[in-house]
Formats: structure tokens, C-alpha cells, sequence
């Protein structure tokens, strides 16, 4: 459930040490959640967060807008509590994340021969070559998101990261072209637009995901980033420095959910209660003798839900997202031995117990969590560094990238915004807490009898709340 995110810091210090740059709002349209964040840059490069709204996604389904109307509704309730938590925003325009099963990616050459070979190459020819890329031929109904270039060459030099300032006849490169269905992106656009808001850019969510996580160096010596979000993992692939490989496997937190709801017979709230509660990712560091107990429905008899048998659930689809992954590097040709970096998972379904271990298991990598630490001012909750909003912060850093290399307009209307106390470490800590069902903690057989009682009137009071805050959400 949505905090009201009201108060605000008018205390010295509080605003922001780089007034003239932009303010950038990030929308995650997700399966499972729908997160604003504003944002702007102070003047030692940090992200200062001056806005963060949130709500239950509906109409979203594996990454795909598909009832635009229910999407509108989210994205308006969380635009809302945006605003709320910072009254002095004025948002009209937002970068937003894509994914879903429609997306493909292709690799492409270019060259450009240079009308005037004597002056050294400037930045408006190199982005006349990328745009010549949008030319490239694609199957019917899909439309290009973004062309990256990959590594560049002049005359007969080759593997260049950066051509401007070279001098010669010709210059070209290798290109990362990502498309995707053309009603899809009509869908989320049209969405943004009827919420009163205008899209400023699309953002593939793993390459948003790992702006925010990796650095540089993580680049350079070779990393997959794994974006397990709720209804599909998103993979991004760098070595070197450049992005080799983007894919999209169709199955995410959603699916684990929905397994343990058919596996276990039991309510989806009480599935994904289960799953953050008690969900771990492999079954023998589960103990055998733990058991969740969950009341009856209409004076049933109470259920016992072993916690073995969770983590096999859990264990059962992580696996098989992993292996998606290293069908991935193999189809590239990219041994993991060359993946210095490792593979860095993010998102909300990386959080589950033991993922790591299983993760350098089955792909040989090394494996650790990726947090939005480097690059948000020190001050802020770490709710805020929560991997959940790892795409949501990387739309902003690519928004801010954008501004600096000027490859969009900016207007500079926001001089005078605070950072709301909510936000920093001596506010509210829980800014972005979410409302969960309460299940019960694993108990032995003999002890859950003596329970029951108590546990069907948590349930019961637990299912009326949940009833309420989606009448609220309706009336609205």
C-alpha cells in the first residue's frame, strides 16, 4: 500500500547544490508495479531523489500493456503519490521503461563517407550515422526503440569507442538495433499520454536496470546483468565496454507466484506472501521439518504448507530462468570465463534467500545483488537503494545522459526544489514499504494445532483489509 509522502524539508541545506539541471521522472510500468521517481543530479553527480510515487500495476501483464485503461489508472495513482510526497514537482514529461516478450535485438553495419574528410569528426556526423541505422530493414508491425553503437572505425583502424576528434574518409560502426511490437509501444505510449504525461524517451529496462547497478569497470571487464522483475527477467550482456547482447526471458516473480498458488492450493496473496516471507532458492537449505500453517476458507480445516516444498516450487522455475541465461551466452558465443564481472541480479525477484548460491551453480558465474549505492547521494534511505527501483533510477541516469551529451531538449523550470526530510536517512525509513498478507512462521505439526484459532483471525482480518484497499483503489 502507498505511503502519503507529504512532508517536506524547508530547512537550509535542503535543496538542491545544482539548481540548473533538469529535474528527470522515471516510470517504471511493471507487471506487478507501477514506480515514479524524480530526480536531479547535485553538483558531485549524485542523484538527489525529489519525488517517489508508487502503485499496484493492473492491465500489465509479462511487461505488456494490454488494458490500457486499467494502466492509466495506475500510472495516475502514481504520478499522484508523487506529487504528494513533494507538492513543489511540476512533471509533464517522464523517460520510460519497456520489456516484454515482443522485444528482439539485431546486429547491424554502418559507414558513413564523409563530405568534408579535412576537418576532424564531429558529434553531428556520428549521430547522422546512428540515425541512418533506423533505416535498417525489419519484419513488419515491429518499430525501432533504440540503436547502440557498439564500437566504431575510421578508414582502416578499428574497435574506436570514441571517433570524434579522428581525422579520415570514412567512418562506421557496429550497431546493437533493439526493436519491438509496434502495437506494444503504441500501448504504452498511449497510456503515458492519457495519464497527462508525455513520454520523453523509451528505455530497454535491462540496460535502464544496469545504469543504475554497474559501473564502468563492470563494463569493461565483462558482466551479464539479470533483471528478474514480475513478469519477465530482462538480461544485458557488456564486455569490453560494449553491450553485446540483450534478451528477454518470459518468466519472472508473476511466474513463481503462480506456481506455488497451483503447486500448494492456496490464494495468489497468500502464494506471493509465502514467497517473500519463506521463498527460498534452493531446497536443500530449506529445513525439512518447518511448516507454514494457512487457515481454511468457509470452516475448512487449517492447511500445512512444508517450507521444503516451497523452496522446490521456487527452486523449479529460478533454475529454468538461469539456464535461459546460459542458452543466451552460449548462443553469443560468450564462454563465462571472459565475464570477469560476473552477472549482476537486480530487481524485486533477486531478493529471495540463497539466490546467489544458485545463480553461480548453474552458471558458473560470480554472482552478488545490484544496488543503486554509487550513484544516489549519501543521504538517502536505503529503501530508496531497494534493487525493485534499479529501473526506475536508471531511467533518470539515462535521461541525465541525454542532457549532458545534448542529444535532447531540456527545459529548466524546476529551480527551486527541495529534497523532502522523508527521503533522507533521518526520515521516514519504510518510504516505499509495501502492505503485505500476513502468513504464519514456519512452525513443527504438533505446535500449529494449538494455533489455528489465532491464525484463522489474522487471516480473516488480513483478507478485509486487503478487500477494502481494492475498493479504495476502484472508487478512485
Amino acid at each position: 500500500m502507498n505511503q502519503n509522502l507529504s512532508s517536506l524539508s524547508n530547512e537550509k541545506g535542503k535543496t538542491s547544490d545544482n539548481p540548473e539541471a533538469p529535474i528527470i521522472v522515471g516510470l517504471d510500468i511493471g507487471t506487478t508495479k507501477i514506480a515514479a521517481i524524480a530526480g536531479r543530479k547535485n553538483e558531485y553527480g549524485k542523484l538527489e531523489i525529489l519525488g517517489f510515487g508508487q502503485a499496484p500495476s493492473h492491465g500489465v501483464q509479462h511487461g505488456q500493456v494490454l488494458n490500457i485503461d486499467q494502466t492509466i489508472r495506475a500510472i495516475e495513482v502514481a504520478m499522484d503519490n508523487c506529487i504528494k510526497s513533494n507538492p513543489d514537482l511540476q512533471i509533464s514529461e517522464v523517460y520510460v521503461g519497456i520489456a516484454g516478450h515482443h522485444i528482439k535485438s539485431l546486429q547491424t553495419r554502418g559507414d558513413l563517407v564523409r563530405q568534408n574528410s579535412i576537418n576532424e569528426i564531429q558529434g553531428s556526423e556520428i549521430e547522422q550515422l546512428i540515425e541512418n541505422q533506423r533505416k535498417t530493414f525489419i519484419p513488419a508491425g515491429d518499430e525501432i526503440i533504440d540503436v547502440i553503437p557498439q564500437d566504431f572505425h575510421v578508414d582502416n583502424f578499428q574497435n574506436i569507442k570514441d571517433p570524434i576528434g579522428y581525422n579520415g574518409v570514412k567512418v562506421g560502426a557496429n550497431f546493437h538495433i533493439i526493436t519491438g511490437d509496434r502495437n506494444a509501444i503504441r500501448n504504452i505510449n498511449r497510456a503515458v499520454e492519457r495519464s497527462g504525461l508525455k513520454t520523453k524517451d523509451l528505455v530497454l529496462q535491462p540496460l535502464a536496470s544496469a545504469a543504475a547497478v554497474m559501473s564502468e569497470l563492470d563494463m569493461e571487464a565483462g558482466v551479464a546483468i539479470l533483471d528478474i522483475g514480475g513478469g519477465t527477467s530482462d538480461l544485458a550482456v557488456f564486455y569490453e565496454g560494449i553491450l553485446k547482447h540483450t534478451a528477454v526471458i518470459p518468466f519472472g516473480g508473476e511466474n513463481i507466484t503462480n506456481d506455488i498458488k497451483t503447486g500448494l492450493g492456496v490464494l495468489k496473496q497468500q502464494a506471493e506472501a509465502m514467497k517473500k516471507q519463506f521463498g527460498c532458492a534452493i531446497a536443500n537449505e530449506a529445513k525439512s521439518n518447518a511448516y507454514i500453517t494457512i487457515p481454511g476458507l468457509r470452516g475448512m480445516q487449517p492447511k500445512q504448507i512444508s517450507v521444503k516444498n516451497l523452496a522446490n516450487i521456487i527452486q523449479a522455475r529460478m533454475q529454468e530462468i538461469l539456464e535461459f541465461v546460459n542458452y543466451h551466452l552460449k548462443q553469443q558465443g560468450l564462454d563465462p570465463k571472459i565475464l570477469n564481472g560476473g552477472i549482476v541480479l537486480t530487481g524485486g525477484g533477486s531478493q529471495l534467500n540463497h539466490l546467489l548460491q544458485l545463480t553461480e551453480y548453474i552458471t558458473g558465474l560470480n554472482a552478488r545483488i545490484g544496488y543503486s549505492n554509487e550513484h544516489l547521494a549519501a543521504n538517502h534511505v536505503d529503501t530508496l537503494k531497494n534493487p525493485m527501483y534499479a529501473t526506475c533510477l536508471g531511467l533518470i541516469l539515462k535521461g541525465y545522459d541525454d542532457y549532458e551529451k545534448q542529444r535532447k531538449s531540456f527545459n529548466n523550470t524546476y529551480v527551486h526544489v527541495a529534497v523532502p526530510s522523508i527521503f533522507e536517512k533521518t526520515g521516514m525509513e519504510n518510504v516505499a514499504k509495501e502492505e503485505e498478507v500476513s502468513v504464519d512462521t514456519p512452525v513443527k505439526p504438533k505446535e500449529a494445532k494449538k494455533r489455528n484459532k489465532s491464525i484463522w483471525d489474522n487471516f480473516k482480518k488480513s483478507l478485509l483489509d486487503l478487500f477494502e484497499e481494492e475498493a479504495d483503489q476502484e472508487m478512485k
